[in-house]
Order: structure tokens, then sequence, then C-alpha cells
């Protein structure tokens, strides 16, 4: 199989993810990186509940509201429908094409922070920094309005890790995410 675009051949679409160490290693080590951020994050958000710190009406609304928007965008559309398939994707193509230093650093491999298209790393990296900023500038917050920001971050968070998990169970079931890995060379356009 040739892909038309760039006259590269092509690698046969994947029918099966293989269950293995290293789609395990690169898939469960970046869900718990997830997992440890919304654990961490949780403790945050629930402390304006605990010390009843939600004291008018509009703040309730403002933790629904975050929970909400940050749910949907940052579960649904950020994970769900486009970091997770690659992430799982990555995996996929790591196990069959395993490297020594991309097996150790899978989960961010996985991400899409190393060997991947320049655009897919200006990407990732442009992403993990403005989450640095944000996290660094929501830290400066008072309670409770760091709290309502880090419930919806955590429903976000919690949600993203979700979908990774479901998308890499259905590949390893026989339904693999049919995108692109983003590997260095690739347009982009190729399903893989």
């Amino acid at each position: 199989m040739v892909n038309q675009q760039t006259g590269s051949p092509m690698e046969p679409p994947v029918t099966r993810a293989p269950l293995n160490a290293v789609t395990l290693w690169g898939v469960a080590g970046f869900c718990l990186l997830l997992l440890q951020a919304v654990h961490r994050l949780a403790v945050r958000a629930y402390e304006p509940i605990a010390h009843h710190a939600l004291t008018r009406p509009w703040h309730w609304a403002l933790l629904a509201a975050s929970i909400l928007v940050l749910g949907y965008s940052e579960g649904y559309r950020a994970f769900q429908l486009r970091a997770a398939p690659r992430i799982v994707a990555r995996a996929i193509h790591l196990a069959g094409h395993p490297r020594p230093l991309h097996v150790v650093l899978a989960p961010l491999y996985c991400t899409g922070l190393f060997h991947a298209t320049r655009r897919r790393l200006i990407a990732s990296w442009l992403l993990y920094g403005m989450l640095v900023v944000l996290i660094v500038s929501v830290r400066q917050l008072a309670q409770p309005w760091r709290g309502i920001v880090d419930a919806g971050v955590v429903v976000g968070l919690g949600w993203g890790t979700l979908a990774i998990i479901i998308i890499y169970v259905r590949a390893v079931a026989g339904r693999p995410p049919q995108v692109s890995p983003e590997l260095p060379g690739d347009d982009g356009a190729a399903q893989r």
C-alpha cells in the first residue's frame, strides 16, 4: 500500500492492537500521570465544599458551569475525540516498531512529545507549556475560585483517562482507532 499524497509506503492497517508490555506501559503510564493529577486536584476541588466556602447560589452555578464546560471541552473534545485515539494509535505503532528509548519513555512517546510530525511536536509542546502556565495561574487563586476551576479540570481529566482506557480496550478487542500516529515523515492525512 502506498500513500497517494506522499508516495511513501504505508503499513497495512492493524486489525487488532497487541496487548503487551509496550502498549500497556505507554497507555497505562500516561493514564497514571493523569490519575495522579486527578487525585491532587480533587482534594483542592473538594475544599470549598467541605469548608462551606460556596456561600452564594452563583458560586454553585459557577461550579456547575466549570464542570460542564471543562468536562465537555477538555474531556470530550480534547481527549475523547482527539488525544485518546492518537495516544492509542502511537502505542500500537510503538509495539510494532520498538526502539529502546521510545519504549522506556512510552507514555511521553504516546502523547507526541517526541518522534512525531513537526506539527504534532509543536502542538504537543505548546499544549503542555500552556497547561503549565494555567496550572501555575490557577494555584494563585484563592478558594472557592481555585476549587471551582479544579472541579472542572478533575472531570475533564477523569473523562479523558476513561476515554483512553476505553479506546485501548476496544483496540485490543479488534477495533483500533483509525487515526494517524503522526510519525516523522507522515503528513497526517494517511490513516494507519
